[in-house]
């Protein structure tokens, strides 16, 4: 089956980051335009300064204003809506390069991240803080500490937007023990929901009860193990029908079912719609 593209940092740098900005000249837009729907292996950091882009993420249609932030993770696919005379930065992290705490605030959301909106001082420090970082990926790569320096100067970058990130959640979620579960989910999820579908093995995968589980998922969510671990597997189930060209018996054994007569009904019980139905409206 066709898969969904995946852009890997490797085949574009040695550093494990990029670093560009999109100016007056739209290049940098009409090339960010011109991509279609895919993966990357790595984060993606948007700073809007000036105009709006418009972008699909898993579903989900994402506005970056002028003077705000935006995050993809690696494995979200996503593609551009179209962009108005975009000026900002662009930066491409290698996820070994984005230290675990910044990454438990990432990916400490099951549900889709949104823009940060930055105040004018926000604003200029982030600036400052990129143009520092940039000026020293573009211009000292043979000076003595060339990788420490950058990878420090990096590091208080996402230190910056991980603290925004930080302020926009729930009065009582941080550094809390449902939250640490709920984040400790979030990744068993992603590396087994095409294998494991049962509530009791991921809390077994935790070391704690079932019942703790739902309770954890539920405080810091609203919604139960089951419908998370369904929601994993309806996302990339809609993902793979309408981005690549695989069957729905495809899609059913590429997500762990055998029987796609059962995957069906459920795909309908869950999108209102049978998987070929999905497919027929969404890529007219």
């Amino acid at each position: 089956m066709k898969d969904i593209p995946i852009h890997k940092l490797a085949d574009r740098a040695n550093t494990g980051l990029v670093i560009k900005y999109a100016g007056e000249d739209g290049e940098m837009s009409q090339k960010f335009n011109a991509l279609g729907a895919h993966r990357d292996d790595h984060y993606i950091f948007f700073l809007m300064e000036k105009g709006t882009c418009n972008m699909m993420v898993d579903f989900t249609e994402i506005v970056i204003d002028a003077h705000s932030l935006f995050y993809i993770s690696p494995g979200q696919v996503h593609h551009s809506l179209g962009t108005t005379n975009p000026q900002g930065w662009f930066i491409a992290v290698e996820t070994s390069l984005v230290p675990q705490e910044f990454r438990l605030v990432f990916e400490n959301q099951l549900l889709l991240q949104q823009p940060y909106q930055l105040n004018i001082e926000k604003l200029a420090h982030c600036c400052s803080l990129i143009k520092l970082l940039h000026h020293h990926f573009a211009n000292n790569t043979d000076s003595a500490f060339y990788v420490d320096i950058l990878r420090s100067l990096l590091n208080s970058f996402i230190a910056t937007v991980a603290c925004g990130y930080v302020s926009m959640d729930k009065p009582g979620q941080k550094h809390t023990r449902p939250a640490q579960i709920a984040h400790d989910f979030k990744q068993l999820i992603g590396k087994h929901y095409k294998t494991e579908k049962s509530p009791s093995a991921y809390a077994s995968m935790l070391n704690i009860s079932e019942s703790y589980l739902n309770e954890a998922l539920k405080k810091v969510t609203g919604f139960s193990v089951s419908y998370w671990i369904t929601h994993e597997v309806m996302l990339e189930a809609r993902r793979l029908l309408y981005y690549s060209e695989a069957t729905a018996k495809q899609v059913a054994h590429e997500l762990g079912y055998d029987d796609h007569t059962y995957f069906s009904r459920l795909f309908k019980n869950n999108t209102g719609s049978t998987p070929l139905a999905f497919r027929s409206t969404y890529r007219k």
